[in-house]
């Protein structure tokens, strides 16, 4: 008999493709998500339907956060609005987690040892909590694939959206900055060996990362987007700011390997491109 699987967040850039991912996999999904109505924030001390959704469930998948793409962190992560959402939904979140004592995965980030980062310390103390109750932690780095927010939008969406758009590639920042993408499709095989060694990765103690170890740089993403769109004789424009990244101050954080023994990523990034340009190409 398959699970009940609770993901919260689950209209985000990683919970829709993660729900999609587990419904073929046969598992019973329930979808949590504030975009779904008032009745589905977390923020809500606790909130009824919450309660209900976590009682019924074998298994949590914690995605739910007020994050996105750097142009939105860049913005937002030092306003008291950022902080106390993320602090309102965590605290919530945890408490009826240990009281009911469920199994869950928090999704952390590789940012949660820069300090400089309020995004990156309220990952940490999402870490700790988990730790603390019956929780593991993923450190996620870069995960790409459709999107349905488009306020919060990532790296790779916002350049594939310029240029069929405006047929221009605006880069925040002078592109040389690197970053280790993974498909949100590979993220999801992962997530599910996670939650089936739940115990065995809780008694380890191990850091979890799901990342493919491969880093491209920023400017090089734009070129593959301009590749892409030429295909289409779409003549796309790169242009580059003067800046450098500020977001993670050029911090190379080492990829922990111990997951690599379960689980690797099969879609290399070309191809995971291309294949959200074709749904945005007619989808936008």
């Amino acid at each position: 008999m398959k699970k009940n699987i609770l993901v919260l967040g689950s209209s985000g850039q990683l919970g829709h493709h993660l729900c999609q991912y587990l419904t073929k996999e046969k598992y019973k999904v329930f979808k949590f998500d504030i975009l779904d109505g008032k009745k589905y924030d977390l923020r809500v001390s606790n909130n009824y339907s919450l309660v209900n959704y976590i009682k019924k469930s074998h298994y949590v998948f914690f995605l739910a956060f007020d994050v996105g793409g750097s142009r939105y962190l860049k913005k937002y992560q030092n306003s008291s609005k950022f902080i106390l959402n993320n602090l309102s939904i965590m605290a919530n979140t945890f408490e009826l987690l240990a009281k009911y004592k469920k199994p869950f995965l928090f999704a952390s980030s590789q940012m949660s040892n820069m300090s400089y980062s309020n995004y990156g310390v309220l990952k940490l103390l999402g870490e700790k909590a988990s730790s603390s109750i019956n929780g593991n932690s993923v450190k996620f780095w870069n995960v790409y694939g459709v999107e349905k927010n488009l306020e919060k939008s990532h790296v790779i969406t916002d350049f594939i959206l310029m240029a069929l758009k405006n047929k221009k590639i605006k880069i925040l920042t002078n592109g040389e900055e690197s970053r280790d993408f993974l498909h949100a499709d590979d993220c999801s095989r992962g997530l599910k060996i996670i939650m089936k060694n739940h115990d065995k990765f809780k008694h380890k103690k191990k850091e979890l990362h799901l990342t493919t170890g491969k880093f491209t740089k920023i400017l090089d993403i734009a070129k593959l987007v301009q590749d892409i769109a030429g295909e289409d004789n779409i003549k796309v424009k790169i242009i580059k700011g003067k800046k450098r990244d500020i977001l993670q101050k050029d911090k190379k954080n080492k990829y922990n390997y111990y997951l690599s023994r379960f689980w690797e990523p099969k879609i290399k990034i070309d191809l995971g491109i291309k294949e959200i340009y074709q749904y945005y190409k007619l989808n936008s």
